[in-house]
């Protein structure tokens, strides 16, 4: 039937409000407070309570006092008067300031808020009228992190998809071909005159190296080797390349007890590993570097810290890219980098983030 009593809409429409009133602060997860729907009107009230009662007050204290005024007013008169009024603008500007002074700190907070640096909160003094706005606000930024951070799990589960499709056609397509290449060649050597027979192994060997290349690249696009051998030999893997590429020594310290991952947190931490080692190679002019992974206080800490000129003081797309990364699985990342003291980068997993994840799914 499409008609239905009155009684039941009034039912659903009080269970609704019911429902609105007995949310949860998504930062506790214990009910919230019924808040006034005005902080405005609320706000407008406060203040013109003060400000009648201040006056009130200093007008009843003046009907009340020995003091007089006459008219018109006698010169001895006027300081009296002045000192009432001072105290009286006094004590409502100290009242009402006690009453905005939260507005300065939301300010503040607006001003250095940062997405990708989560946790950053206005703490409630229990300003009456303005703790709503301060709730209100403190749940605007939890929104825009976990929307933020859910953009970015899409945004990188699509970005490790198109890279494990640009490895997979570098290892199938052009890999194949370089090798067939190869294969030609040596052919081509063995019955070559002698006159040529160098000129062709010249060319084998840049066919070698190039195909070298194209599986060193697909390595990095796809870490086969972390879903085969786990994280560990990934990141020894990881550290070979590095050192054979970039020429800079690196000590590799993983310990051995780690506890068992999931696969979105070893694949963020073998990206930050990877992207942190990266920026060694370009930036740096390091010597040499140190990469660790491990277990302290039921957290753990990936480090990559190197003794190269330091100084970042402006993060590129290559940082923010990690601390995106981090936020993913719920880590801290913290770059130092003093000026000539080398840069040490810290990614520091909590341990309800190990398997508490968002999803980074590679399609």
């Amino acid at each position: 039937m499409m008609g239905g009593s009155p009684h039941g809409h009034r039912r659903t429409r009080t269970s609704r409000l019911g429902a609105v009133n007995q949310r949860t602060d998504p930062r506790t997860g214990r009910p919230a407070a019924t808040r006034s729907r005005h902080p405005a009107r609320a706000l407008f009230w406060r203040l013109f309570a003060i400000n009648g009662l201040v006056f009130t007050a200093g007008t009843f204290v003046l009907a009340l006092s020995p003091a007089t005024v006459s008219s018109p007013v006698l010169l001895a008169e006027i300081p009296v008067l002045i000192v009432g009024l001072a105290l009286i603008i006094t004590t409502n500007a100290l009242l009402i300031r006690k009453s905005l002074a939260p507005l300065d700190a939301l300010t503040t907070l607006m001003q250095r808020v940062d997405l990708l640096t989560a946790g950053d909160r206005l703490t409630d003094s229990g300003n009456g009228d303005l703790t709503q706005l301060i709730a209100t606000f403190n749940e605007m930024l939890d929104r825009l992190e976990a929307e933020r951070s859910a953009s970015s799990a899409y945004a990188l589960a699509a970005q490790e998809g198109e890279r494990r499709r640009i490895a997979r056609e570098l290892h199938d397509e052009i890999g194949q071909s370089l090798t067939v290449a190869l294969l030609s060649l040596k052919s081509v050597v063995d019955r070559a005159p002698e006159a040529l027979r160098e000129e062709l192994r010249s060319a084998q060997e840049t066919v070698r190296a190039s195909l070298d290349e194209v599986r060193r690249v697909a390595r990095r696009l796809r870490p086969g080797v972390l879903e085969d051998l786990g994280l560990n030999s990934a990141l020894s893997a990881l550290s070979s390349d590095f050192s054979q590429a970039s020429g800079i020594a690196i000590r590799r310290e993983v310990d051995p007890a780690l506890p068992p991952l999931s696969s979105e947190v070893e694949l963020v931490l073998y990206r930050i590993a990877q992207e942190g080692l990266t920026n060694v190679a370009r930036h740096s002019q390091a010597r040499h570097v140190e990469l660790s992974l491990k277990q302290e206080k039921g957290q753990l800490t990936l480090r990559i810290s190197d003794d190269g000129r330091g100084g970042v003081d402006k993060e590129g797309a290559g940082i923010r890219g990690m601390r995106e990364r981090a936020l993913l699985i719920g880590a801290r990342l913290a770059i130092d980098s003093p000026p000539g003291g080398g840069t040490d980068v810290r990614l520091v997993v909590p341990p309800h983030a190990v398997h508490s994840v968002h999803p980074v799914k590679e399609s």
